[in-house]
């Protein structure tokens, strides 16, 4: 049988950037359709979803989803980005380019200069005259070319590693559970706080008039939190909206999950490290239940495979949307889940889909899942 295709083990730092992009609304991602998807099937593939899984998430054919994986695993995090052709002959070689970004990076006292930070003048300055490569280049293409590379001009800010000392153990085990055992692996999480307010969002409207949300200065009925569980196997998403976490509500939706098979054979649970599921309690029901609670390691919840799923629940049931109260957005909530699940395999459904997506990708003479090019060593 062929290897299955599967995207490395990506590090904290590519996690949780692709969490922010898929659940938490990257700025980025908003103006990227694309790499708000490709990022989807990145974070699923991650977190064991196989291919054909994938494709029905991002409604998306099984090709394109195992391009886009294996242009990760080469590229890494600029393969999320598009890829644009056309216009004039360059007249910046990728040589002059690499000398651009090297320097942009380099900190201005270590090359001479007396002061601790570019700006694009002084940058565009000291290209045109440098003892190492004179490259001549005006300042909006220098920008363009920096932030062609993901480099921006931004704050400096600290980041997180993952302190756990079985960080690998456990990835170790949840690739385990994942690729041996599918059809008994579930996932377990929370997604929220969900609010009563107007969200912002996109659909079709005629142009200059898009629809609009009425201002809400008083929000009055609360936040809840969607206790979700995922089949891996079934690729079957469900769970229940309570008022709070907790350790009463994790039990809960374990119980959910053990329901699922009633075999009393052993099952695996992948959750995060949450106070409220690591508790005694739920250890000991989780032992007398023979049910295996696969603890993601600190700061990388981005391995759990639910993760990649909770995406769409925000796309297409809180964005653009205005809910009343906290009922009508639990059932909103319900009845898109029950959509999800009744359409998720079905044949012909996908098969139009996909037809459509390749014949608008032929006329916009582009690939969904084509990446930049990789810069030069």
């Amino acid at each position: 049988m062929a290897e299955r295709v599967k995207v490395r083990r990506l590090s904290d730092e590519e996690g949780q950037r692709l969490l922010r992009i898929v659940r938490r609304g990257e700025p980025k991602a908003t103006k990227s359709v694309i790499r708000y998807r490709r990022a989807l099937v990145v974070l699923a593939s991650a977190g064991g979803n196989s291919v054909p899984v994938i494709a029905r998430l991002v409604a998306a054919d099984e090709d394109t989803v195992r391009e886009v994986i294996a242009r990760f695993n080469e590229l890494g995090m600029k393969a999320l980005d598009p890829h644009w052709a056309g216009g004039r002959p360059r007249r910046i070689s990728a040589e002059d380019e690499e000398f651009l970004v090297a320097t942009a990076t380099t900190r201005p006292g270590r090359l001479g200069r007396p002061f601790t930070r570019w700006s694009l003048r002084k940058l565009v300055d000291y290209l045109a005259d440098n003892p190492c490569r004179v490259v001549r280049i005006g300042r909006e293409r220098a920008r363009q070319l920096l932030a062609a590379h993901e480099i921006t001009f931004q704050r400096t800010k600290t980041w997180k590693e993952s302190p756990d000392p079985d960080r690998e153990a456990k990835l170790a085990r949840i690739e385990a559970v994942l690729e041996q055992h599918p059809d008994r692996t579930f996932a377990f999480d929370e997604f929220g706080p969900l609010a009563c307010a107007p969200t912002p969002g996109a659909g079709w409207s005629p142009r200059g008039s898009p629809a609009r949300l009425p201002a809400n200065y008083h929000k009055l009925a609360g936040v809840r939190y969607f206790h979700g569980c995922y089949s891996v196997g079934e690729d079957r998403l469900w769970g229940v909206v309570r008022l709070h976490k907790g350790a009463v509500n994790t039990l809960a939706a374990l119980r959910s999950i053990r329901a699922a098979r009633p075999d009393d054979q052993p099952i695996h649970v992948i959750v995060d490290n949450l106070s409220a599921h690591t508790g005694p309690t739920i250890r000991r029901w989780a032992a007398h239940h023979h049910v295996e609670l696969c603890f993601t390691p600190t700061y990388a919840s981005w391995a759990n495979p639910i993760e990649a799923h909770f995406g769409p629940l925000r796309s297409f049931v809180l964005a653009g949307s205005n809910h009343p109260n906290q009922v009508v957005l639990t059932r909103a909530l319900h009845a898109h889940l029950r959509w999800r699940n009744a359409h998720v395999r079905h044949p012909d459904v996908l098969a139009a889909e996909r037809r459509e997506r390749a014949r608008i990708r032929s006329e916009r003479h582009r690939r969904w899942g084509h990446p930049h090019r990789a810069m030069a060593a």
